[in-house]
């Protein structure tokens, strides 16, 4: 059956008799909507009159969602044993000319009211709320609407037009076609909860980029998440979300950390971020209660900085590895003499296309680079060894371009580490080993968090991981991603975080 005749039905549906739930079925007529039982007899009515609905149920659990012709209304419904819960549902600020019910594929029901004016809203129905999720552009004067859960498609008409189709899921883009799209297949990676997100930047579009993570050395939980606006500059996060600092050092792209460096006759805790308006390197020291500074301005010669990583050398001396978009990659020694803080160019190469994300195995001296059109490299981040970079991972069917954040999870007492990259184009994680030969483990994606009201992740740019113990939830490490598009409701970017127990358990790794 093609989704238009779906379609069809539904409505045909809609207007008479709902799907028997066990032994219960609704019914809607012009004297309102009607609780049956399996004998057809009345077990409870409400009264209204409704110009359109909609019902999902599984088993003895029904909910149905009803237009108000009368008040413009939309009402929601619940079965419950004999009897009906109708309560009125939030009015959106336009006038609503149909709505349909979904079950997304984590189960979570959503309902779109689609407004005649071609202004429309995709909203969560939770057991106790109802809240918005993202706006959406339509149609104007839409010709009632079904949803194929199993495909995530919405579907509604318009008179001299055609059917329009719309992708149900709320994050990344939104996406709409005017004939039916053909079947996309992608990998059925398991859907994972953030558990925390951070308060949004504080510039729309795209703004927020790249996150590190500081480790408290004494407690975990006071941890702090960097992450930067490349709009404005650095921020820094608690754990809980909150903004603790904000440096407004002007367009920085990507940031990376570590500590214990060792120069200069001391040791420091230090960050480095590229950038982009003097394409210069940016570097930031980080004191004992994760409060972050300004050290210096470190040149470069790159036309067009982007990317950036760094790691500790087996000395304890810090090595920076800027990129730009003509695929040149350099590495730096970052090193302070006679009090003064300089960058030293030790060795560069060239990829055929443009970088971005990167990272460094400190434990085998490996550094890993994202070609955002063609895949994963590894090569030996050794300054005087020579540059050879070889492919990890191409894109393809898993890895979906563009190829954004990399990070290492670096396993405990000696096990094994994982290599975490964004596949952006697939709105998806992946999990290699760190290893070669560097064997997909898996991937996951981002979901809603329901409970804490927190949504997905989608587009992601920059990522951080880290196995450190961070208390509670984070006791066996966390994984920080960028938001490219903030839903539930739509808002300014923002960074997710998840408890690293959930990717390990989702994907079975030791």
């Amino acid at each position: 059956m093609t989704i238009r005749t779906a379609l069809a039905a539904a409505l045909l549906a809609a207007s008479t008799v709902g799907a028997l739930a066990a032994d219960r079925a609704l019914t809607l007529d012009k004297n309102g909507l009607h609780l049956l039982d399996a004998q057809g007899r009345e077990l409870d009515r409400h009264a209204v009159r409704a110009k359109r609905w909609d019902q999902r149920g599984e088993g003895s659990e029904r909910v149905a969602v009803l237009l108000d012709a009368d008040r413009s209304r939309p009402l929601l419904a619940r079965v419950r044993g004999d009897r009906l819960a109708v309560h009125e549902l939030p009015a959106p600020d336009f006038e609503v000319e149909a709505l349909c019910l979904h079950r997304d594929p984590q189960g979570l029901l959503h309902l779109f009211l689609l407004g005649n004016d071609g202004l429309s809203e995709q909203w969560l129905l939770g057991e106790r709320s109802a809240r918005p999720v993202r706006r959406l552009a339509t149609a104007p004067h839409p010709q009632g609407c079904a949803v194929d859960d199993e495909r995530g498609l919405l579907q509604f008409g318009e008179a001299g037009v055609g059917q329009w189709f719309v992708a149900t899921e709320a994050e990344g883009r939104p996406r709409r076609w005017l004939n039916e799209p053909a079947p996309t297949a992608r990998p059925a990676w398991p859907v994972l909860q953030p558990t925390a997100q951070t308060e949004p930047v504080g510039q729309q579009g795209d703004a927020a980029d790249d996150p590190a993570i500081w480790v408290h050395p004494q407690d975990g939980r006071r941890s702090v998440v960097l992450g930067t606006n490349k709009k404005q500059g650095l921020l820094v996060y608690g754990l809980d979300g909150r903004q603790r600092q904000l440096l407004p050092v002007g367009r920085i792209n990507n940031v990376d950390l570590r500590q214990g460096i060792r120069t200069g006759g001391r040791a420091w805790d230090l960050a480095v971020a590229t950038q982009r308006d003097e394409q210069s390197l940016v570097l930031f020291g980080i004191d004992g209660r994760g409060h972050v500074t300004e050290l210096a301005r470190l040149p470069t010669d790159l036309a067009d900085i982007y990317g950036l990583c760094v790691g500790r050398t087996p000395d304890g001396q810090l090595d920076a590895f800027p990129n730009d978009k003509d695929g040149r990659v350099q590495q730096y020694r970052i090193e302070r003499h006679e009090g003064t803080w300089r960058a030293r160019l030790l060795r560069q190469f060239k990829l055929g296309s443009q970088p971005e994300g990167c990272v460094v195995d400190e434990r085998a001296q490996r550094l890993f680079v994202g070609e955002e059109k063609r895949g994963i490299w590894a090569l030996d981040a050794t300054a005087d060894a020579p540059a050879q970079p070889q492919l990890v991972m191409p894109v393809g069917r898993e890895l979906v371009a563009d190829v954004e954040g990399l990070a290492l999870y670096q396993g405990r007492r000696g096990g094994p580490s994982y290599l975490v990259v964004s596949s952006q184009g697939s709105d998806s994680y992946l999990v290699l080993d760190a290893r070669p030969p560097f064997q997909l483990r898996g991937g996951f994606r981002i979901g809603i968090n329901e409970q804490r009201g927190i949504d997905g992740a989608s587009e992601t740019d920059g990522l951080e991981v880290s196995s450190a113990d961070f208390g509670g939830l984070y006791s066996q490490g966390l994984l920080v991603v960028q938001d490219g598009h903030k839903r539930l409701p739509d808002g300014r970017q923002n960074f997710k975080l998840l408890p690293w127990s959930e990717v390990a358990r989702a994907l079975r790794l030791p």
